[in-house]
């Protein structure tokens, strides 16, 4: 679980066939290997966000976990020694990445695997895509705001039913089938070469191919996207400051601050005024906050 903010990415232990891209009608796959305990990936959430805002239309992201800690008796990293160092890595990580996260489960009720909440990721998606995104969502803000171990099925089942899935189905699914996929999702990975998370390829019709590995500022995203993209550009602007929340149900003061171009006193000011005006309401996590839509 080397997960290391200067590098900006989290690698995988040593010793841990390439796939059909699934493929519609856009132009652009984004291949996405990540992981849900990958502290660079919840870095990296802002960025993507403002990427599908303005060029979502381009492109679809196609998630594949790539199983980064096993478990710590087989975990090879030579970043962290056990759980308890996990808690200051983090504390590090949320400081370089402007994100809220609370190191203090890896204290109070630590995990002994991401495989967990990977599968249940894969039982996710055999329901619905998009649900599976919000799923995916939600169980990183349970680990990393809420100090909720998500390696136990019981936090798992919530985040189900958080995300509109039906949680029946859900359980049926993460102890049968889903295992298959999650390894379906390792082999590929390995096959990809893929060695740390987040791991990024844009791929077009003719796949052709362009690789961002570790966490970067957005324009390096936007980049490997408009190299891909061979038609007249069509940039999607948001015009409101309540647009984002029509998206997502809980934004960080980052994913504000990327998604429309202001600095940390901008965005502040201008979340202060939404909330003011009961558009939206702050929640106090970890050692930040989100805002959320107010529900009327």
């Amino acid at each position: 679980m080397n997960c290391d903010p200067i590098t900006g990415y989290c690698e995988i232990p040593k010793d841990f066939e390439h796939n059909n891209i699934d493929r519609k009608e856009k132009p652009i796959k984004l291949l996405y290997f990540t992981d849900p305990i990958c502290s660079s990936c919840w870095g990296i959430d802002p960025q993507l966000r403002k990427l599908k805002q303005e060029y979502g239309h381009y492109f679809d992201i196609e998630y594949r976990m790539g199983g980064l800690l096993k478990s710590w008796k087989e975990y090879g990293g030579s970043d962290v020694s056990g759980p308890s160092s996990v808690a200051q890595h983090w504390q590090e990580a949320s400081h370089y990445y402007q994100m809220p996260i609370d190191g203090k489960v890896w204290l109070n009720d630590p995990l002994d695997s991401s495989y967990p909440p990977s599968i249940a990721f894969k039982a996710a998606q055999m329901q619905d895509k998009q649900k599976a995104e919000q799923f995916l969502r939600r169980i990183k803000e349970m680990v990393f705001t809420e100090q909720k171990n998500i390696s136990k099925l019981e936090h798992l089942v919530q985040a189900a039913k958080d995300s509109g899935l039906d949680h029946i189905q859900f359980k049926y699914d993460f102890r049968n089938t889903a295992k298959i996929l999650f390894e379906d999702d390792l082999r590929m990975a390995k096959d990809w070469g893929v060695r740390g998370f987040p791991t990024i390829y844009f791929i077009d019709a003719d796949d052709n191919r362009f690789k961002v590995y570790g966490s970067k500022p957005y324009e390096v995203y936007e980049s490997a996207l408009l190299r891909l993209i061979n038609q007249p550009l069509e940039k999607q602007a948001s015009i409101s400051y309540i647009d984002i929340f029509k998206f997502y149900s809980t934004v960080t003061l980052k994913e504000f601050e990327v998604f429309y171009n202001l600095n940390t006193q901008e965005a502040m000011a201008t979340l202060a005024n939404l909330v003011e005006n009961k558009k939206l309401i702050k929640i106090e996590i970890g050692n930040g906050f989100i805002w959320k839509e107010v529900n009327l």
